[in-house]
């Protein structure tokens, strides 16, 4: 067993190498059969602190594709490259946020988390 090295840890799956894009489907898909609705977000500095991220368009309420969201990540990801980038589920039963996993963290090989 590897202890991981120390660095900062952010949201769900950050314990995980950086997601590919085939990955980061996988986890939208899995997002949208539960029923929630998608959204991506970005921040320049996620301090824990700073609780406001800011919203990249509108959350996705016409039930768009895996692809379609990953799509807006990679736009998201070349307009702000130096910023961290989530994508976000919410629950429009319980009227609020329910998953939310880091896709891109700046300076971090590829450009993804």
């Amino acid at each position: 067993m590897k202890t991981l090295s120390k660095e900062r840890r952010y949201e769900t799956l950050s314990y995980l190498p950086p997601l590919t894009d085939q990955q980061i489907v996988k986890q939208v898909q899995y997002l949208i059969d539960q029923g929630f609705i998608a959204g991506v977000e970005f921040e320049e500095n996620p301090e824990p602190e700073t609780h406001f991220w800011t919203m990249w368009k509108l959350p996705f309420f016409g039930g768009a594709s895996a692809q379609e969201i990953l799509a807006e990540v990679r736009e998201c990801r070349s307009e702000y490259p130096s910023s961290y980038i989530r994508v976000i589920g919410f629950d429009n039963i319980k009227q609020c946020q329910t998953i939310s996993f880091i896709v891109h963290k700046p300076n971090q090989g590829q450009g993804r988390y």
